[in-house]
């Protein structure tokens, strides 16, 4: 009898990209990828966090380095990535949320969440994909999606859409890509502990009605998001693709 051997978590040899990679997830995804030695490139719109948080990962043996992007900027996305050697590992990262009620939505506040969570996925994932089918290579593109993408919420009419978006944007690339053996997954964390969310869960009420929704009564850390993000890049999850990991304590199982 021949024992199977379990596929490599690393990541050693291969170019990773994380949008929004200075921050909360997108940090965690940087410092995540790192370790599990892949090449990281950091994209961020200011050049200073960027350089901060290259400085403090080469303190800790972390090798990283990092580009100035805006990312809603799809000609200087594509001009960035065809001017690199192709990235075979891309977490899109990057988003934003302006929550109001569904009476107070405005023109500007939805355009402004769409064209960051769901335009930018979109156009950013296809720039790092041309790249590899003209290299021939292999990839995995992970969205840093949100239970959101699949329960409603009160306050998040937007947000909400922005997210479901991004799970059928997923599964369709999943279904065009998988020929090219080009994986494509979304990570759905519930309420993680970072700025983005700091000033809702400040608020007493709100943060027990989250921990009440929460199966495993705590709010989520960025560590929570960081193993799930290399299983999904790695050899590991080489059947996974179309999928979408939650790791949200529970709070869709009802």
């Amino acid at each position: 009898m021949t024992l199977p051997r379990t596929p490599s978590f690393r990541l050693d040899g291969k170019r990773a990209l994380v949008t929004g990679g200075t921050r909360g997830i997108g940090l965690g995804a940087s410092v995540a990828l790192a370790e599990a030695g892949a090449a990281v490139t950091i994209a961020a719109r200011t050049a200073g966090d960027i350089e901060a948080l290259v400085n403090q990962m080469a303190d800790a043996g972390l090798g990283a380095e990092g580009v100035a992007l805006d990312i809603t900027d799809n000609d200087a996305v594509r001009q960035f990535v065809a001017e690199v050697e192709p990235f075979q590992i891309l977490v899109n990262s990057a988003g934003t949320a302006r929550h109001s009620s569904f009476a107070d939505i405005t023109p500007a506040n939805y355009q402004a969440v769409m064209d960051l969570n769901l335009s930018a996925t979109l156009f950013v994932s296809q720039a790092v994909v041309a790249r590899l089918m003209e290299s021939g290579l292999p990839g995995s593109i992970i969205h840093i999606s949100s239970q959101m993408g699949h329960v409603g919420g009160p306050n998040r009419a937007v947000y909400a859409a922005s997210k479901f978006a991004v799970e059928g944007l997923s599964k369709a690339m999943a279904i065009e890509l998988g020929a090219h053996n080009i994986r494509v997954n979304t990570v759905c964390p519930t309420f993680i502990e970072t700025e983005l969310t700091a000033k809702n869960l400040s608020d007493p009420d709100f943060r027990s009605w989250v921990l009440s929704k929460i199966k495993l009564g705590r709010l989520g850390k960025v560590e929570d998001i960081m193993g799930p993000i290399v299983f999904l890049a790695s050899d590991a999850a080489a059947l996974v693709t179309g999928a979408s990991l939650l790791v949200d304590g529970g709070w869709t199982s009802e």
